[in-house]
């Protein structure tokens, strides 16, 4: 038994069966609990895709996907809605937030999905708003807030469930270089109290000051696997 988080075995993605060259081919990987990992690579290289298999928002075309001791590559549509809803934050670049809600509403959408009662969701949501210090602004709307405020409040609405694994594909590519290290330090302070979180980025630096370990893929493969250096704890 594997005491890994996150274990992918030989997973391959095809989305062209003509072309010769899949998205993934043959990955391999192991994130133990606990652990902050970098995925990069060159444009095109599966770092997204391999973060959409993780999340269950695409399917491996091979190969196998065990998160948090659950085989997700073979379950059905709703069974994925619940593993996401159970067990995965999500963080996209451009925040993905919907602009005809507050703030406050944004960040409970997940715990609504969820089923969580409306007592429990708002006080789990004001906890993560006064964490993230935006509990000032639970009553705007996204677009009346600055990037850096958009993206705390969109890791709120991942975090309210209290997910076993974050998801981050590019999470500070949007934002200039203050606010992308401020969202970064809310994710090492994060993982200090145990998040396991994953994080595609294409800044090497970043990588390295914030992530434990740096997965480079290129052309779809594991090209390197390593201890980040100057991961700052």
């Amino acid at each position: 038994m594997s005491n890994s988080l996150v274990e992918l075995v030989n997973v391959t993605k095809v989305y062209d069966a003509t072309s010769p060259q899949p998205a993934l081919n043959r990955v391999s990987l192991r994130i133990p609990a606990g652990e902050v990992t970098a995925i990069m690579g060159p444009s095109g290289s599966g770092k997204s895709t391999l973060l959409n298999l993780m999340a269950g928002l695409d399917r491996a075309t091979d190969g196998s996907i065990r998160v948090d001791g659950l085989e997700i590559t073979r379950l059905g549509e709703a069974a994925l809605a619940r593993y996401r809803r159970a067990k995965i934050g999500l963080i996209f670049q451009f925040f993905n937030l919907l602009n005809n809600l507050t703030v406050l509403d944004n960040v409970l959408i997940p715990a609504q999905l969820a089923g969580m009662s409306v007592r429990a969701a708002e006080q789990r949501a004001q906890e993560l708003l006064d964490q993230l210090a935006i509990a000032d602004q639970a009553t705007r709307y996204p677009a009346r807030l600055s990037g850096g405020q958009r993206q705390r409040v969109a890791i709120a609405r991942a975090l309210i469930n209290r997910p076993v694994l974050l998801l981050a594909d590019e999470p500070t590519g949007a934002l200039d270089t203050h606010n992308g290290e401020q969202v970064l330090d809310l994710f090492r302070d994060l993982n200090d109290a145990g998040q396991t979180i994953v994080l595609v980025t294409h800044d090497p630096r970043l990588a390295e000051r914030y992530a434990d370990r740096i997965v480079t893929l290129v052309d779809g493969a594991v090209a390197r696997d390593a201890v980040a250096l100057e991961a700052v704890r």
